[in-house]
């Protein structure tokens, strides 16, 4: 994790930058596809979808005084949004298309001006930072 000062230039450059965005989320796609068949079950996408924690982050719920169904609704929610067609598996176009709306969002949220938030190492978020100060450079 690192302190980073972003802002919605930052992202929207960042999701803008085809080359930069699809090679970020194609890398990200490739490692959850761990058994190479070009889609992601929702087995796949489970443990990245539950490590967004999204009732403890976004809701100040803690995530360990709901009942298992309870996630396990809101984790299938969250994956039903990636899987577009409802066939039960996310393919790539998929999956860059739900992570441009994400990343719109939150650019959407953040607002022209800069904040300075912690960003994991690794993320989309660290990606589009890095990719800014080594275009200032």
């Amino acid at each position: 994790m690192s302190v980073e000062i972003l802002d919605s230039k930052t992202i929207l450059s960042f999701v803008e930058d085809e080359g930069a965005f699809n090679s970020s989320v194609d890398g990200r796609f490739s490692a959850l596809d761990t058994n190479r068949d070009g889609l992601l079950s929702y087995a796949e996408m489970s443990n990245e979808l539950m490590s967004l924690r999204v009732l403890e982050t976004h809701f100040g719920v803690d995530e360990a005084a709901v009942s298992a169904e309870e996630l396990v609704a809101v984790y299938r929610g969250l994956f039903d949004r990636f899987d577009r067609d409802g066939s039960g598996a996310v393919d790539l176009g998929e999956f860059r298309a739900e992570m441009k709306e994400v990343l719109l969002a939150v650019a959407n949220g953040l607002g022209f001006l800069p904040v300075q938030m912690v960003i994991e190492e690794g993320s989309f978020l660290k990606v589009a930072v890095d990719r800014e100060l080594a275009k200032a450079a």
